[in-house]
């Protein structure tokens, strides 16, 4: 028979294996516990990243700063033909090509697309840098084959284009400054129909991201609420019917980058420039 002390030495001794067992409990429940948070922070930064992304004319990089995302609208028949045979090019440039149009002239940029041909009248005296640039891409087939990756229909009205991947992550390889953001049309933060103009990186709230324009270029189909943020460096001179067309057939819902297609097939077969 157990004595006295012989019972007391026992209870303390289960009464620190409880102990024990129970601090095991806890760093097991603590170390479940902090998986969850890192997951969840995880998902948190990705999400992050994602918005940054999307909220934006982003164009060439991890694109697009001001413009919330639009709601789709109805889907309707492709109004578009099929796209010429091709591919989009891969080609990569480290450096802007130098500038060597000339800044006293009228360049004019055709856009032969599958909904019909879009011409615009670039102006290289406010914009040389990227009408220059539009100039040396265009020479080199950049833009054909390309798809327009992004329609929107809400708030802001306009189709962007000029991206190889189609995903609104693509470009060049090198960026462009912003240019005449200060033009008289822009009067009221208003970008009006008819404007062509650069997507970039910029956001207003961080204050970074300017001079990140590339290839990605926006067609403002109707009067749209932006900030002069984006380099205006042309007007539509024809083909604004296109656009209509284009608009009445919607957009897609959001993707995961939380861009908006155009219902239609919108493809760029060719794209020329020519000093006029």
């Amino acid at each position: 028979m157990a004595t006295k002390d012989q019972r007391r030495r026992q209870l303390a001794r289960e009464k620190y294996e409880r102990q024990q067992q129970r601090r095991a409990q806890q760093r097991s429940k603590a170390r479940r516990r902090n998986v969850v948070i890192a997951s969840g922070l995880a998902v948190v930064l990705a999400a992050g990243a994602a918005a940054y992304t999307a909220g934006s004319f982003g164009g060439d990089k991890e694109n697009d700063s001001a413009a919330p995302s639009p709601s789709p609208t109805t889907k309707a028949p492709d109004p578009c033909g099929k796209p010429a045979k091709g591919s989009p090019g891969t080609q990569q440039w480290k450096k802007e090509p130098a500038v060597t149009i000339d800044k006293s002239a009228t360049y004019t940029m055709k856009l032969e697309t599958t909904c019909g041909d879009i011409d615009i009248e670039m102006d290289a005296g406010k914009a040389p840098h990227t009408v220059n640039s539009f100039n040396f891409l265009a020479g080199k087939g950049f833009f054909d084959h390309t798809k327009c990756h992004r329609l929107t229909t809400g708030g802001i009205y306009v189709l962007q284009c000029g991206d190889p991947k189609g995903t609104g992550q693509g470009g060049p390889g090198y960026t462009i400054p912003d240019e005449n953001l200060k033009d008289r049309r822009l009067k009221g933060n208003v970008y009006p129909a008819g404007t062509v103009a650069m997507a970039n990186q910029y956001n207003a709230q961080t204050g970074q991201g300017r001079d990140t324009g590339g290839s990605q270029f926006f067609l403002v189909y109707q009067d749209s609420q932006l900030p002069p943020d984006y380099t205006p460096f042309g007007t539509i001179t024809g083909g604004k019917d296109v656009l209509k067309k284009i608009a009445d057939a919607g957009a897609t819902a959001p993707d995961a980058a939380q861009n908006t297609a155009p219902n239609a097939t919108v493809v760029i077969d060719k794209a020329t420039v020519r000093k006029s």
